[in-house]
């Protein structure tokens, strides 16, 4: 009986091909993420909604920040009640992102493509992108996948 053949790329090993596919796949959720237009409605005193902005630019979005005197009629337009509010409100791909909302949730929520409203992170947890401490201070906190204009929810992520 003969061996199987195997088919390989010359010059290539079994772990560069999986670190190029790796590779790969990380570059296709860059490519979709920067394809995702991404609004960020922030009033203009807020230091720390810069600092989520630079997170959201670092993971390859392209923010654009539009400055807002009151963020109520932003929620309320995208169905964000005051229960889940934070300090600036995002929209991408149809999907509403309130609060220090990690840019990997984000990701996830554009791959997974759930029937949702969006995600929300509630407050201003302390170590969430853009409310880093100098001493490294980190509160647990959850992303939570805003279901509907009722504000039901669910988890969707655990941090810290």
């Amino acid at each position: 009986m003969s061996q199987p053949s195997r088919i390989a790329a010359p010059g290539l090993g079994r772990r560069a091909l999986l670190t190029g596919a790796t590779a790969l796949g990380l570059t296709a959720g860059c490519a979709q993420a920067a394809s995702a237009e991404l609004t960020v409605y922030k009033t203009p005193w807020c230091g720390c909604c810069g600092g989520w902005v630079t997170h959201m630019r670092r993971a390859g979005f392209a923010p654009k920040v539009v400055e807002v005197e009151d963020l109520a009629p932003v929620r309320q337009k995208y169905g964000i009640p005051f229960t889940l509010s934070s300090c600036h409100t995002g929209v991408v791909a149809g999907y509403v992102v309130e609060g220090h909302v990690p840019p990997a949730d984000v990701a996830r929520l554009l791959r997974e493509r759930p029937k949702a409203l969006g995600l929300a992170v509630p407050g201003m947890p302390l170590g969430s992108p853009g409310m880093e401490q100098p001493g490294g201070a980190v509160e647990r906190f959850q992303t939570l996948l805003l279901l509907d204009r009722s504000g039901r929810t669910r988890p969707f992520a655990t941090h810290g």
